[in-house]
C-alpha cells in the first residue's frame, strides 16, 4: 500500500501563491507517477497536473498552464504543486494521487489517493 498526505492548502487572495506538498510513504516503489486533481462541490474531479518519478516528465491541464508547476523530490518521496497567479476559480479541494502505471489525466489512471487539502482563493 501507498499512503499519501497532502499539506499546504489555505486561503489566499487572487493573484497570490500557494505551494502544496504530497508526501508518499509505504510501497512507493510501486508507483510510476503522481498527479494532482481538484474538485469543487457538485462538479466532477478535474485533472490539474502530473509528473513521473523517473525523468520528471510533466503534464498540465490547459487551465493551469503557465501558472502552476509540479515538481518532485525523489529522495523525500514528495511531490509539490506550486500555484501562482491564483484565481477564484482555482478554489477547490486538491487531491494528490499515485499511479502504478501511466500517470495520465484520468482519475482512473491512479491507484492511491490522499485525503485532500482545501484551497480557497478570494477575489
Amino acid at each position: 500500500q501507498v499512503q499519501l498526505v497532502e499539506s499546504g492548502g489555505g486561503a489566499v487572495q487572487a493573484g497570490g501563491s500557494l505551494r502544496l506538498s504530497c508526501a508518499a510513504s509505504g510501497r512507493t516503489f510501486s508507483t510510476y507517477g503522481m498527479g494532482w486533481f481538484r474538485q469543487t462541490p457538485g462538479k466532477e474531479r478535474e485533472f490539474v497536473a502530473a509528473i513521473t518519478w523517473i525523468g520528471g516528465s510533466t503534464n498540465y491541464a490547459d487551465s493551469v498552464k503557465g501558472r502552476f508547476t509540479i515538481s518532485r523530490d525523489n529522495a523525500k518521496k514528495t511531490v509539490y504543486l506550486q500555484m501562482n497567479s491564483l484565481k477564484p476559480e482555482d478554489t477547490a479541494v486538491y487531491y494528490c494521487a499515485g499511479s502504478s502505471g501511466y500517470s495520465g489525466a484520468r482519475g482512473r489512471d491512479y491507484d492511491y489517493w490522499g485525503q485532500g487539502t482545501q484551497v480557497t482563493v478570494s477575489s
